[in-house]
């Protein structure tokens, strides 16, 4: 996984705790749809709602699909929070856009992929949160079945787990963040968004998500 600088991920990092998109509380943990006890939550859907933080974001994911990926011939939304911030870079960069389900649509074309692929067709994936990897690079795999062929992943956050960078690894799929968890809690520290206690809780849970709070 590469990281933008640390600038760029301290910036994204405070945008997004002041407009509340991730929202921390080792006291009441938040139980994720995988089941597992987090005292995070990130939905940077919210972002989309304030229009300072929705452009600052696009202008740093831009940013670095023209640096990492300057050969690219489309943008790609992953489902569901990844469209619009796809549609949004697809834009600013003057690109074709199409997005991919989480699974094929249950009636009419049954589509996985909504919108054209040529074949060939160099395409990057945007991706507004990633854990596990899981339906990033689910996501990715119907872009390259439907002919295309994936540049990378440009993503806003990740919590960089072990299990993540293995999984892109295996898939040989690149992946590039804006901002991630270690300096989220090095913003979170500085905006007094948590004390110090609050720190070594989070990081507990960082280093074995799934069987934290047990």
């Amino acid at each position: 996984m590469k990281l933008a600088s640390a600038d760029t991920a301290h910036a994204v990092a405070e945008q997004l705790l002041n407009v509340g998109a991730i929202k921390i509380q080792p006291e009441k943990p938040f139980t994720w749809a995988s089941g597992w006890k987090s005292p995070i939550y990130c939905d940077n859907r919210l972002s989309l709602s304030f229009p300072e933080t929705r452009s600052i974001i696009k202008d740093f994911l831009v940013k670095q699909v023209k640096a990492n990926y300057p050969d690219v011939e489309a943008i790609a939304g992953v489902a569901t929070a990844g469209i619009p911030q796809g549609a949004l870079v697809a834009d600013a960069l003057d690109l074709p856009f199409l997005y991919v389900r989480s699974k094929p649509k249950g009636h009419g074309m049954e589509n996985m992929i909504e919108g054209k692929v040529d074949k060939g067709q160099k395409v990057v994936l945007v991706e507004d949160l990633v854990s596990t990897g899981g339906s990033s690079l689910k996501a990715a795999k119907a872009v390259e079945e439907a002919g295309g062929k994936v540049l990378g992943m440009a993503a806003i956050f990740t919590y960089g787990f072990d299990l993540a960078e293995d999984n892109f690894q295996k898939a040989n799929v690149e992946l590039v963040c804006l901002s991630n968890y270690e300096y989220l809690l090095e913003k979170a520290l500085k905006m007094n968004v948590i004390e110090q206690k609050d720190e070594t809780t989070l990081k507990e849970w960082r280093a074995n998500p799934a069987d934290w709070g047990k």
